[in-house]
Formats: C-alpha cells, sequence, structure tokens
C-alpha cells in the first residue's frame, strides 16, 4: 500500500466495521455487530478510541485506550489496549502516530504512566514499543471465568 495521507481521530461508531476488520487482523476474531452492542456502554465507561484515516474514509489503524484509577498509584493510569494497523500499511508512521496521539490525550487526562500489554508472540510489537520508550517491567497473568 503506498503511502497516503492520514488525519487521527475519535472514532466513531460509522468505523466499526472496519475496527473488527483491524481486529482479526490482530488476533481477535471480532463481529461489527458485537461491537456495536457494547459500544454506549463501553464509551460510557471512559474507553476511547482513535484512528488513523485517509481522505477517502480508510481506516489504516485503530487503537483503544482506557484511564482507570488504581488505589497504588498517585495519578490514573492509562492503557491502550489495542493497537492495529493494517498489514498493508505497517511501516508508515501509523501506530506511531496513533500512540503518540493516545499519550497526549491520555497525559491531559491527568494520566501519571501509561501501559501497555502484548502477546508473548508479538515479539515486533515489543520492539516497537521499546523504540518508542516503553519499558518492559513485568508479566500479565490472565484467567478465563466461567460463563453464569
Amino acid at each position: 500500500m503506498p503511502a497516503e495521507p492520514f488525519d487521527i481521530r475519535d472514532a466513531v461508531l460509522t468505523d466499526v466495521p472496519e475496527i473488527a476488520r483491524l481486529l482479526v487482523q490482530l488476533g481477535h476474531p471480532t463481529e461489527p455487530a458485537s461491537i456495536v452492542a457494547k459500544w454506549e456502554q463501553w464509551r460510557a465507561t471512559g474507553d476511547g478510541a482513535l484512528v488513523a484515516a485517509t481522505a477517502k474514509g480508510v481506516l489504516l489503524g485503530s487503537l483503544t485506550m482506557h484511564t482507570t484509577i488504581v488505589l497504588h498509584r498517585p495519578k490514573p493510569i492509562g492503557r491502550i489496549t489495542a493497537l492495529v494497523v493494517d498489514e498493508r500499511a505497517r511501516g508508515l508512521g501509523i501506530g506511531r502516530a496513533l500512540v503518540a496521539e493516545a499519550e497526549r490525550r491520555l497525559a491531559n487526562a491527568g494520566c501519571g504512566l501509561i501501559e501497555v500489554t502484548s502477546n508473548l508472540r508479538r515479539t515486533d510489537a515489543h520492539a516497537f514499543y521499546e523504540h518508542l520508550g516503553y519499558d518492559r517491567t513485568s508479566y500479565r497473568f490472565f484467567k478465563s471465568l466461567a460463563s453464569s
């Protein structure tokens, strides 16, 4: 994909089909209807999304983020919860631009630090974040809970 000018903006509901397409590329099989069903509740909790879009409205990338208050830190924590750049547009500075805008917004929201999680197999992503100044500081553990 040739370099195309893009703007970083807030994601809107009409972006959902493209966001779902990008999340599939990240390895998260996602249907647009699933995102639409939880969009308003998700936004109401303070979560947000940014997209990198061309003038024609094609999404080249997407980033989701969240702010949370924890008792053991003096300031809120910002978290990048998902970042994906279309596989045809990687290496064009889109991911860097999305992260820079997320950092600006999370700092303006009063966050004292930003954390990112990345699957162990995504070594290219680890190098990307380290190149942007992020330090590898911890392990993340998860446990699936049975549905009730």
